[in-house]
């Protein structure tokens, strides 16, 4: 008998023990949830605010009625000559009315404008589904309006979020939010985004934006009373 055998003899002849159990993460974020139960809204904001600062991105408290004109100033003194947006989004309008220079709509196919897009296209404008306090991530929902190079490719990303949609954890986000049953189907690719892009494939060093955005910069938008 070959060692080979032998082992798999011993093998076939051990105790078989049970499967282990998947483990119950509904039931480790239910208890996660009771010991945090006295966290608001207050609490979320602020440590998103310190989660995404800690990944080099930049959140700005803005209202509703004021955040398109500070993303305006925040082109202007960021030169962004041109601002790449979803036209047909809930906030195109407010978008367009702001007075933005080089607003720029995605509206055509990759692959008929790859060179510009990757070339001349300085920042791009996406909305967002909802964040994750605890991690200080965006979740990104791409679509054929917003579709995901729209916030992968521009050197500079804006995001617009809105504190309602701000949840503790991801779990805590994907069972609000629905995510998966028949109202809310999942994209192809649904985007979680902590911070610009980052890499440390040479000697371990970070460095940030290698492959995607160098900035990221969030306007969250809050209610008149928390700025």
């Amino acid at each position: 008998m070959s060692a080979r055998e032998r082992i798999l003899r011993r093998l076939r002849a051990a105790p078989q023990s049970l499967a282990p159990l998947p483990p119950d993460v509904c039931g480790f974020y239910a208890a996660e949830r009771k010991r945090s139960a006295g966290d608001d809204r207050t609490q979320r904001i602020a440590r998103f605010c310190g989660q995404m600062a800690g990944w080099h991105g930049e959140v700005i408290p803005v209202t509703r009625g004021s955040w398109a004109q500070t993303l305006r100033q925040l082109c202007i003194a960021k030169k962004v000559g041109s601002l790449l947006y979803g036209r047909n989004t809930p906030y195109a309008k407010v978008l367009e009315d702001a007075g933005i220079g080089g607003l720029t709509p995605y509206d055509r196919p990759v692959d008929v404008w790859k060179t510009d897009l990757f070339r001349d296209i300085d920042a791009g404008f996406t909305t967002t589904r909802g964040a994750i306090a605890e991690t200080g991530t965006l979740i990104v929902w791409p679509d054929a309006n917003e579709p995901r190079l729209l916030s992968l490719v521009p050197p500079i990303h804006f995001a617009l979020l809105d504190a309602d949609q701000l949840h503790g954890t991801l779990i805590e986000a994907m069972t609000a939010q629905g995510w998966g049953a028949a109202a809310t189907p999942m994209p192809s690719n649904a985007l979680l985004i902590s911070g610009p892009s980052k890499t440390s494939d040479i000697q371990v060093t970070v460095a940030y934006g290698a492959h995607g955005p160098k900035e990221l910069i969030v306007l969250l938008l809050v209610g008149e009373g928390e700025l």
